[in-house]
C-alpha cells in the first residue's frame, strides 16, 4: 500500500474516532423528556438519560438544580423534589452539551393502555366531529407510543408530546382523551396522557418476562409460546406465504372481475418471539421504555383477548399490574380497569358467559392486590360490534374513580351499586348492595331484569326482583322453591336494569363459586 493511500487510512480512521466521540459525548433523554411534557405534581420526578461515563449531568427546573455522574454504562438519573401546580417553565438537562425542553407542566399523569377499544380514536367514536371542535385544550397533553415489539425490555420510543388539538386529538385514543379532559377540567390542573395500547392484543404481552417466568400459574403460556419458537422454520414459513399468496392472487382476480371485494390478503408468518401476542413483547417495546416517568395512575381497557382464559385472568391481571409497579418504583399506584362491555347476542334464558367470568376477573383484581378497581360498561355495549362508541361514558366513569379515591371528592357518586351480600327468606332472595350513598333505581322505572336464581340443582331461570328500600332488591321465582344462589347480568350481552340514581348501573356479580366454563383453560 502507498504511504499517501496509509494516510488517507490514518486520517479516515481517526475522523471516525472523533465522530463517535462527539456523539457519545451528547448528554441525551428518552423521549418521554421533551418540550410540551407534563411533570406530575406532588411526587418525587425522576429524570433519566445517557452520556458519556463519568460525566456529569446537572438538571434544573424552576428553583431546582440536581447533578449525578453517568455511570460506566453511561446512565444517569437524578430526581426533583416534589413540584406544585405554576407557569409552563423550562426544563434543562446539563453536561458537555445541553438540552432545552420548554413549555413544561406541571399537573397529573396517566398511562393509558389495553388493546383496540382503548387504541380507538376519537375519529372513529361517538360525536368524533364535536369531540374534535371542541379540543381546545392547550393544558392537556398527549404522548403516544407507537405500535412495536421487542424480544428483550427497550429504553426508548419514537414519540413526542402534542397539545389536545383538533388535529392531535382525533387520532388519539378516545377514553385516554376523554378521561384526561375530564380530569383536567375538574381539578383545574394540567393532565398529561401517555397512551401505549394495540388492538387484539392479550394481557399477557404487556407482562414483564420476569413476572411471567415467576408465576406458576402462568408457565403454560411461557411454554406454549417457547415450543412454538423452537419449531418456526423460517424458510417453510415463506413458502406457505408464498403458496398463499399464489392461490390469493387467483383469487383477488375473479373478485376485481366480478365487481367483488377482495379477500384478505394473506400475511407471512414471522418468528414467534416478536409476535405482538407473544408474551412480553409489548411491555418490552412499548411499557418499559416509560417505567420511572412520574405518573398518578394507569387506565386500562382490555380483556377480549383473554375471554377464554377469563380463569386464568384472575391471576394474570394482578401479575402484569404487580410488575409495572416494579417497573415503576414508586409504590402501588392506582391502575382502573374498564370491564367487557355487552356483547354478541343476547340470550332468552340464563347461560354460562366466559365474558362475565372474565368480568368477574377484572373486578377481582382489586381483591389481589391494592388501588385497582373496574368500571362497569355492560349498558353501552353492542351486540354486534366490540367497540362501541360511546367513549364518553367510559371515560367519564373511570374519572369518577379518580375524583373520589385521590382526590377525595366525596361529593361525586363513585360507581354504580356493587354486590355486598345474600339471605335466602323462604322461597325469596335477599340481595344487598354497596349502593355508593346513591339509592337503587330501575333504569328509568322499567321493570327490574337481568337476574337469575338456581337451587341446588344448579339450573338457572330468571327471577322476578323488585327494589325494597334503597339498597336491597329481592329476588323469586316459582320454578325455584328454595333458591341457594343468584346471579345478575351474568351473560355475554347482559340487559340488567339496575342503576343507582346517579344512573351508573350495577356491577354484574354471583353469589356461587361453582365451576366455570374456562377454568383449566390456560394456553392461548
Amino acid at each position: 500500500m502507498s504511504t499517501h493511500r496509509i494516510r488517507l487510512t490514518l486520517l479516515s480512521s481517526l475522523l471516525c474516532c472523533l465522530l463517535a466521540s462527539t456523539a457519545t459525548a451528547d448528554v441525551k433523554t428518552p423521549a418521554i423528556f421533551g418540550s410540551g411534557m407534563v411533570l406530575q405534581r406532588e411526587m418525587d420526578v425522576p429524570v433519566w438519560g445517557w452520556a458519556d461515563a463519568g460525566e456529569e449531568v446537572t438538571v434544573s427546573f424552576r428553583d431546582q438544580k440536581v447533578s449525578a455522574k453517568a455511570g460506566d454504562d453511561g446512565k444517569w438519573q437524578v430526581k426533583l423534589k416534589p413540584l406544585k401546580v405554576g407557569q409552563p417553565g423550562t426544563l434543562t438537562v446539563a453536561g458537555k452539551n445541553k438540552l432545552e425542553f420548554k413549555d413544561v407542566l406541571v399537573g397529573e399523569v396517566w398511562v393509558c393502555s389495553g388493546q383496540s377499544n382503548m387504541g380507538w380514536s376519537i375519529s372513529r367514536g361517538l360525536d368524533a366531529d364535536l369531540e374534535a371542535a371542541a379540543a381546545q385544550d392547550p393544558e392537556v397533553r398527549l404522548f403516544q407510543v407507537p405500535l412495536t415489539t421487542a424480544e428483550t425490555p427497550q429504553e426508548d420510543v419514537n414519540a413526542e408530546w402534542r397539545t389536545a388539538a383538533p388535529d392531535n386529538v382525533s387520532s388519539f385514543s378516545a377514553v385516554g382523551y376523554l378521561y384526561g379532559r375530564q380530569l383536567h377540567h375538574t381539578l383545574r390542573v394540567p393532565v398529561g396522557v401517555i397512551m401505549t395500547a394495540w388492538g387484539g392484543t392479550r394481557a399477557e404481552a404487556w407482562t414483564s418476562p420476569e413476572a411471567m417466568a415467576k408465576t406458576d400459574a402462568l408457565k403454560p403460556i411461557v411454554d406454549a409460546w417457547d415450543e412454538r419458537a423452537a419449531k418456526y422454520d423460517a424458510a417453510k414459513a415463506k413458502a406457505q406465504y408464498e403458496a398463499a399468496m399464489k392461490g390469493w392472487t387467483e383469487r383477488a382476480a375473479k373478485a376485481k372481475a366480478a365487481g367483488k371485494p377482495a379477500p384478505r390478503r394473506p400475511q407471512m408468518q414471522g418468528p414467534p418471539r416478536k409476535d405482538r401476542h407473544h408474551y412480553s413483547t409489548l411491555y418490552n417495546a412499548m411499557v418499559a421504555p416509560l417505567a420511572s416517568y412520574a405518573i398518578r395512575g394507569a387506565i386500562w381497557y382490555q380483556g377480549e383477548s383473554n375471554a377464554g382464559r377469563a380463569d386464568q385472568y384472575r391471576t394474570l391481571m394482578p401479575t402484569m399490574i404487580q410488575s409495572w409497579r416494579d417497573a415503576w418504583g414508586q409504590g402501588d399506584f392506582h391502575f382502573y380497569q374498564v370491564q367487557l362491555a355487552n356483547f354478541m347476542a343476547i340470550t332468552d334464558k340464563p347461560e354460562e358467559s366466559a365474558w362475565a367470568e372474565l368480568r368477574e376477573a377484572q373486578a377481582m383484581a382489586g381483591d389481589a392486590i391494592p388501588n385497582v378497581d373496574a368500571v362497569c360498561i355492560t349498558d353501552i355495549g353492542a351486540a354486534k360490534d366490540i367497540h362501541p362508541k360511546d367513549k364518553q361514558n367510559v371515560a367519564k366513569r373511570l374519572a369518577r374513580l379518580a375524583l373520589v379515591d385521590i382526590h377525595g371528592m366525596k361529593s361525586i357518586t363513585r360507581s354504580g351499586p356493587t354486590y355486598k351480600s345474600m339471605e335466602v327468606k323462604g322461597n325469596k332472595v335477599i340481595v344487598t348492595f354497596e349502593n355508593q350513598g346513591s339509592p337503587l333505581v330501575s333504569y328509568y322505572n322499567e321493570p327490574l331484569t337481568g337476574f337469575a336464581i338456581a337451587g341446588k340443582d344448579k339450573q338457572w331461570v330468571w327471577g322476578t326482583a323488585k327494589i325494597i328500600n334503597a339498597n336491597t332488591v329481592e329476588v323469586s321465582s316459582p320454578e325455584v322453591k328454595e333458591p341457594v344462589a343468584v346471579r345478575y347480568n351474568w351473560a355475554n350481552n347482559p340487559q340488567g336494569t339496575l342503576y343507582n340514581a346517579a344512573y351508573l348501573p350495577a356491577y354484574p356479580f354471583r353469589s356461587d363459586d361453582w365451576k366455570g366454563i374456562t377454568v383449566g383453560v390456560v394456553t392461548p
